[in-house]
């Protein structure tokens, strides 16, 4: 299967947008989440999450 970016989003970890993130979709889809934002060293904590929005765009 390969997928495509449509969009990449950040949003600060205590406003996460669960129902937009986990919400269905009325194709494949593919939500990559990961750590983005200030970095603070003490916390070993990110302040936001990246998220890249991908669609199915072909399969072999």
């Amino acid at each position: 299967m390969r997928f495509s970016g449509d969009r990449t989003a950040q949003y600060p970890k205590n406003r996460f947008p669960t129902v937009e993130v986990y919400k269905n979709v009325d194709q494949a889809g593919l939500r990559l989440i990961t750590c983005g934002g200030a970095y603070d060293q003490s916390e070993r904590y990110y302040s936001e999450n990246v998220v890249v929005f991908a669609s199915l765009t072909g399969s072999r």
